[in-house]
């Protein structure tokens, strides 16, 4: 990694805000596109607690920490630099561009922006609970259903996705309970849940339960008694890590399932990432919550691809311009 203090006079085509699959991916296709790159990483994933990842073609069972070390290595292979630290704020310039400020105290500019700075899974509040996410307890079927495949599965109940994530898990294990816990179900979720012949327990989830093993055996109920499985599902609240976005006058927008707030997002153009201020593009978790590594790769390919013929065309434009000029 690069650990040069940046300043003023560092002046760069790309800023990369978050070192990620997705801001790596965009590095990486910039730095071969021959564009001067720099990686602001603050080195938080939000995959970190996992030990391995699923159903990223060619990196399936990959940890997450070797991927982003490979693409790292990938990215200053090519030229690319890579600073540790954190972007707070980035300001534009009045000649274009932006001017970039981390919390060191640095700063460096850009000619354009690619944010990929990701998300916060905030977790309900159970006690245990945060200390055991990305082991045993779970939110994505397509990353995690595999290693517990007919399993006891019990999904923890805090809003509407609830009923909806039983019935996703239950593809993977029929074995699949519904823990009540603060969340009212209506007579439609339990006969829906009843068809499917996901149990439903009632009361409050005051605690987990762990083996010798260090494995998870069961979650405590408020009642008393203990309710057996190998993995606890839950529905995290994506907040979108928009600091940088925001104070550039992007505001995050409200994610809703059936009319409860589930999240944050900021909006960008579904095909190439653009938001809606000229310069700066987003990819990743911070702009689709819901898109998994190998997605949220691909959409940093795809920034990185319409941010390069951004720069083209202004490059062209540029020319034109100083053509007529000296004629």
């Amino acid at each position: 990694m690069d650990d040069a203090e940046g300043t003023m006079d560092d002046l760069y085509d790309v800023v990369v805000v978050g070192g990620g699959a997705a801001g790596l991916a965009g590095a990486l296709t910039l730095v071969r596109a021959r564009r001067s790159v720099l990686v602001i990483d603050s080195g938080s994933p939000r995959n970190a607690p996992a030990a391995h990842m699923h159903g990223y073609l060619g990196h399936d069972g990959r940890s997450p920490a070797e991927l982003l070390e490979r693409g790292r290595a990938e990215v200053t292979g090519y030229g690319g630099l890579i600073r540790r630290g954190t972007a707070i704020a980035a300001d534009p310039l009045p000649g274009g561009g932006f001017l970039v400020r981390c919390g060191d105290g640095s700063t460096v500019q850009a000619r354009r922006l690619l944010v990929t700075t990701g998300l916060v899974d905030e977790l309900p509040a159970v006690p245990g609970l945060a200390e055991r996410w990305g082991r045993d307890v779970l939110h994505c079927p397509y990353c995690h259903g595999w290693e517990v495949r007919d399993e006891p599965v019990a999904v923890l109940a805090t809003g509407p996705v609830s009923v909806h994530q039983a019935q996703m898990w239950r593809q993977w294990s029929d074995r699949t309970t519904l823990l009540a816990h603060t969340w009212e179900l209506t007579d439609e979720d339990r006969e829906l849940l009843a068809a499917l012949g996901v149990a439903v327990v009632e009361g409050e989830v005051t605690g987990l339960a762990v083996g010798a093993d260090d494995r998870l055996t069961g979650v405590t109920l408020a009642g008393g008694g203990t309710v057996e499985c190998r993995a606890l599902v839950v529905a995290p609240r994506f907040t979108a890590r928009s600091g940088v976005l925001t104070g550039l006058g992007l505001p995050t927008t409200a994610l809703e399932r059936d009319g409860r707030v589930i999240g944050t997002c900021v909006e960008s153009d579904a095909a190439t990432g653009a938001t809606a201020l000229s310069g700066v593009w987003a990819a990743g978790n911070v702009t689709a919550p819901m898109a998994q590594v190998a997605g949220a790769a691909a959409q940093g390919v795809q920034a990185a691809v319409a941010l390069n013929a951004d720069l083209i065309e202004e490059q062209g434009r540029r020319a034109v311009e100083a053509y007529r000029a000296a004629g």
